[in-house]
């Protein structure tokens, strides 16, 4: 996939962040490339792996 934008002038003068989602970027500027990567912050030991509840069919 390829996208492109051309932003003519930006101008930020102040930003709040209040919170972030599991999934988020925040970009102010230019960027070429942009690479995602995962932090695993728990514990092992206190993981809990179950099986999967499986989910209702498709109508």
């Amino acid at each position: 996939m390829h996208f492109s934008v051309i932003n003519k002038e930006l101008t930020v003068n102040q930003i709040y962040i209040i919170g972030i989602s599991t999934s988020s970027v925040l970009l102010i500027g230019d960027a070429n490339t942009i690479g995602a990567s995962s932090v695993f912050d728990t514990p092992p030991e206190s993981v809990i792996i179950r099986p999967l509840v499986p989910l209702a069919p498709a109508r």
